[in-house]
């Protein structure tokens, strides 16, 4: 299974950004996918998820009402449509696929492939 992160960029605080997700799985709708990212210094976190028909999300409370996740399961794809972006915001952003079926979503370690990651920073 591999993850392909894009769409980072160095944008000002107050734009928008979208991240993609490519998954090479044929099995890729059965799965969870979530969005998390690691600041410089910081342990990585969880920032969204979506289920695997779409049908509900989960956001961190950081970003509840500026980030937007979704998923088109006839590509492969998972977006992370990220608006009102705050400097706070600078990280590493991974998309990965969650291993564990639980009603958790926000350990790192209920996931257990991983992209690569795709640098977002946020200038003030």
């Amino acid at each position: 299974v591999q993850l392909q992160a894009s769409g980072g960029g160095l944008v000002q605080a107050g734009d928008s950004l979208r991240l993609s997700c490519a998954a090479s799985e044929r099995t890729f709708s059965a799965y969870v996918m979530g969005w998390f990212r690691q600041a410089p210094g910081k342990e990585r976190e969880f920032v969204s998820a979506i289920t695997w028909r779409g049908a509900n999300t989960y956001y961190a409370d950081s970003v509840k009402g500026r980030f937007s996740i979704s998923r088109d399961n006839t590509k492969n794809m998972v977006y992370l449509q990220m608006n009102s972006l705050k400097p706070e915001d600078t990280a590493v952003y991974y998309c990965a696929r969650k291993r564990v079926a639980s009603n958790s979503y926000v350990s790192a370690g209920l996931y257990d492939y991983w992209g690569q990651g795709t640098l977002v920073t946020v200038s003030s």
